[in-house]
């Protein structure tokens, strides 16, 4: 039973490195960057089940906790980035270094 979760975590996990790699569009990036996330999130609790522990579960509202607050922070990056350079696109970020 718990094969099938950490399968599903693992099919997630690199769905959503191919996202960050693959893309370039600021929102499929950090998309795929919630979606590595939630998969972590579902590997703690299939682990927490399997041993019949509350820890699990207690550090999988931390990390939903910590990805609630990335992707305010994610929400307000893209907002002043599209207000300053009227694009949405990955390469914009290396144009704020200078």
């Amino acid at each position: 039973m718990i094969h099938n979760y950490l399968f599903l975590s693992i099919i997630l996990f690199c769905l959503g490195i191919v996202g960050v790699i693959a893309r370039r569009n600021v929102f499929t990036v950090f998309m795929s960057i919630e979606l590595m996330l939630n998969a972590g999130i579902l590997a703690l609790i299939a682990f927490a089940r399997l041993h019949v522990h509350m820890d699990g579960h207690v550090l999988a509202m931390m990390v939903m906790a910590v990805a609630a607050a990335e992707a305010a922070l994610a929400l307000a990056v893209v907002i002043l980035l599209h207000k300053h350079k009227s694009k949405l696109d990955t390469n914009v970020f290396s144009l704020l270094k200078g």
